[in-house]
């Protein structure tokens, strides 16, 4: 498991990137062994991920009939829906590097995604606390949460512009197909796993 130094280079690098600094690539190892190493950010990820689904378990015990619980099924079913948002993704994206010709950046995408979803998915943990402890603000908290949905999408728009160079389209298609399927399959996968809140 990479060291909480290694997440560090990895995600300063991403950020160098994100401001349009080339050096960033040198942070990241986008070799096949960096790309599957870079799976680990799924346990980097852990902490946040609960946080969100004590949210969703909350949420989703508001709907029950009074004096019913939750067994450990709904984690293992959570984890499942975590796992599709996670793997599917990245599936889409290699069959259109493939089909678009860029497969040979494939291990740089894997990696680029798998690490910038550390920071985001600790974003996203946060406002799942906050959901918790302040429902007043619900409001504000799910534009905070479009903020950080958009915030992720001009990320990686940023940095695949640096990785594919000046191609638009392709760079605008990834993008979209890293983060639109994941937002659609989830609400199908929450009613097909019965731990979608009524």
């Amino acid at each position: 498991m990479p060291p909480i130094s290694e997440v560090r280079l990895y995600i300063s690098g991403l950020w160098l990137l994100v401001r349009g600094n080339p050096a960033g690539f040198r942070c990241l190892d986008i070799s096949d062994r960096g790309m599957m190493r870079s799976f680990w950010a799924i346990v980097w990820s852990l902490p946040a991920i609960a946080s969100s689904w004590i949210w969703w378990r909350l949420a989703y015990l508001q709907g029950l009939p009074e004096g019913q619980s939750l067994g450990g099924i709904f984690f293992l079913r959570m984890g499942m829906l975590e796992a599709a948002n996670w793997l599917l993704p990245l599936v889409l994206a290699g069959v259109l590097a493939l089909v678009m010709g860029f497969g040979r950046h494939f291990p740089a995408i894997v990696l680029i995604t798998n690490w910038l979803s550390v920071p985001f998915a600790y974003i996203y943990g946060v406002l799942s606390l906050m959901l918790i402890a302040l429902p007043g603000l619900t409001a504000i908290i799910a534009l905070l949460w479009l903020a950080a949905i958009l915030s992720l999408i001009i990320a990686l728009t940023r940095i695949f512009k640096m990785l594919l160079g000046d191609q638009t389209l392709m760079v605008a298609t990834l993008t979209m197909v890293l983060i639109v399927p994941s937002l659609l399959v989830s609400d199908v996968l929450e009613k097909f796993l019965g731990v979608y809140p009524n």
